[in-house]
């Protein structure tokens, strides 16, 4: 398939993640309604799994490119992506996907598209787009909060972060550095492919509720920082599974459940499952709950969780393994929060779908994420120890304050009238990304 010639081609690279391909695919979309071609590229496990979310209607115009990385003892082809990858091989995985770099170079001698969107910490793509000539424009799927933070962290920068209001406990952010330090890309530094990006950044975000962050980020790397909305995926045909997920709910009163989730990529240990289990029977209240384990870890549902919780929860919850309709179930009337990693892409499906959070962050950018959304009143951060654990008691006064105590009830409004405001805007960043993009596109 070749793109129209009347329209100007993009070629997407996104990382390895779920969480960075989501909202790449979802950018594309908003894009090829504006009359962009898009090439998705990416892992051939990869691009099969997001094949369901491109719809008859994209068809034509978002083609995907096969990028195949090295071959390597310990990491076939159905290793190639983070979803299910075994932790002890993800430095492979990012060890790979920048040794691929040349069959990168040689997608775009063959494509010759208008403009390249690369993702977080690959210098080498816009490397490769300034060789031929050609603009690349870094697209970053986290805030512009956490972006601003983690540059002061990692480039030695001696003034003050503004915003005390977004912080890390030395325990985050050890695992902060840590997570850098191992990201792809780490032999470069933390802000350099921010610096190769064409005149503009793109950033998940809307000024509504980061405006002074993404004005800070501006000046920080002397780039315009343009949001791009929220970028929510869009409801897909259910299968049976949903639908028995669907019947779950619709038997639970208006706002009487709780999801809860930890993302795509991350794998509560056995004691974190302990923990959120007794919370959230503690809390009384019905609940529905995504466990995920990583590839090869054979174990059950019923082996994970504590002995006979499931037939003392009985109808009030359910529990599912892998993976569920996120942001169907989070539409659904029954659910009245949202027990939440705090991923900015979990982030942004609460606050459009007008959902409270119960902030449980892990790692990475998820603590910041979760000082945010206390921070612009839509969620309340579960207590740890001083030792930074999980503690059942805390899930499940924080579940109930969040969503059935009077105390909540400015949370509760909260999340409403933020919903109500990002809904009314509709695709309002979209239009002023595309005029960007056409004026580096015509400039090249």
């Amino acid at each position: 398939m070749e793109a129209k010639k009347n329209k100007m081609s993009i070629l997407m690279l996104p990382w390895l993640a779920h969480g960075h391909i989501s909202p790449f695919l979802e950018l594309a979309k908003k894009l090829t309604n504006r009359n962009f071609h898009i090439y998705m590229c990416s892992t051939p496990i990869n691009l099969s799994s997001i094949k369901k979310n491109i719809t008859k209607k994209y068809f034509e115009s978002i083609e995907l490119v096969e990028f195949h990385l090295p071959s390597l003892p310990n990491l076939p082809p159905h290793y190639h992506t983070t979803n299910g990858l075994p932790p002890h091989l993800m430095n492979t995985l990012k060890t790979a996907f920048e040794n691929a770099s040349p069959n990168f170079s040689k997608i775009l001698q063959t494509l010759n598209p208008d403009l390249v969107i690369y993702d977080f910490n690959q210098p080498w793509a816009a490397e490769s787009a300034s060789s031929v000539n050609m603009p690349a424009v870094q697209f970053l799927t986290f805030g512009a909060a956490v972006v601003s933070l983690a540059i002061h962290m990692f480039e030695d920068t001696e003034d003050k972060f503004p915003f005390p209001e977004i912080y890390l406990h030395e325990y985050e952010m050890l695992s902060l550095k840590e997570a850098v330090k191992e990201a792809p890309g780490n032999k470069y530094s933390f802000d350099e492919a921010i610096r190769l990006s064409r005149d503009i950044v793109l950033v998940k975000t809307c000024r509504d509720f980061e405006g002074k962050y993404i004005d800070y980020l501006s000046n920080l790397v002397s780039k315009k920082i343009v949001p791009v909305g929220s970028l929510v995926q869009e409801s897909i045909a259910r299968d049976d599974n949903d639908e028995e997920i669907m019947q779950w709910l619709d038997k639970k009163e208006k706002g009487s459940t709780v999801f809860v989730s930890f993302g795509s990529e991350y794998f509560l240990s056995k004691e974190d499952i302990f923990v959120v289990a007794r919370g959230l029977e503690r809390s009384k209240v019905n609940f529905i709950w995504v466990i995920r384990f990583s590839q090869g870890e054979r174990i059950s549902i019923r082996d994970a969780l504590p002995e006979g919780y499931l037939e003392r929860v009985g109808e009030r919850g359910m529990v599912i393994e892998g993976w569920a309709p996120q942001a169907t179930i989070l539409q659904h009337p029954s659910i009245g929060g949202f027990v939440s990693h705090c991923g900015w892409s979990s982030f942004m499906e609460s606050m459009k779908f007008g959902v409270p959070i119960i902030a449980m962050p892990m790692h990475i950018d998820q603590p910041m994420n979760a000082r945010l959304v206390e921070y612009i009143r839509m969620g309340v951060e579960a207590a740890r120890d001083e030792n930074g654990k999980l503690q059942s008691e805390e899930i499940a006064n924080t579940i109930r304050k969040v969503y059935v105590e009077e105390s909540g009830e400015d949370v509760r409004n909260k999340a409403k009238e933020l919903s109500e405001k990002m809904n009314a805007k509709g695709d309002e960043e979209i239009d002023g990304v595309v005029e960007e993009l056409m004026s580096l596109c015509s400039n090249k």
